[in-house]
């Protein structure tokens, strides 16, 4: 498919036209907060145990990315209705290095999940992004974050 200059790849317009989300693009912290309140966007932390012990955005749901593969179905049907996705980790990076798994959590979950989209009937996800600099930079930021331990979190966090 070609697309036009003004459209990139993934875009919200070509998104549209295909019923589903078709490559990642990032966010920044302030961007998220413009959006984070609208009830058809879910942030999905990927974060394996440090959730439990580092907080988390408030209102997030929590697929660790060591069983994300298999949760993916539930994962789908938890954001039923929504139509953006917002995927994070600890730093959300691409590593430069294949070996650095690690620091590619968000990235590689946000792509699985893209390929799972690609093999399933319009879930209705326009939009699959990536958090810059993940949870560290949120919260390294001065954003709000959550300590309760809920999942999905109910986001009234104190």
């Amino acid at each position: 498919m070609t697309l036009g200059k003004r459209q990139k790849r993934g875009s919200a317009a070509t998104a549209r036209g295909q019923g589903m989300a078709r490559s990642l693009s990032y966010i920044t912290a302030p961007q998220l907060i413009s959006i984070a309140r609208n009830p058809r966007v879910a942030i999905v932390d990927v974060r394996d145990e440090e959730r439990s012990y580092d907080a988390h955005i408030a209102g997030s749901l929590h697929y660790a990315s060591d069983t994300f593969s298999e949760r993916m179905p539930d994962l789908l049907h938890a954001v039923k209705g929504k139509d953006t996705l917002v995927f994070h980790c600890a730093l959300s990076q691409v590593a430069p290095f294949p070996l650095l798994s690690i620091a590619v959590r968000g990235p590689s979950c946000a792509r699985k999940f893209l390929e799972y989209l690609s093999e399933t009937k319009d879930a209705g996800i326009n939009n699959v992004m990536v958090l810059d600099r993940g949870f560290n930079g949120w919260h390294a930021s001065g954003n709000p974050v959550c300590q309760c331990t809920t999942n999905p979190c109910t986001g009234n966090c104190a």
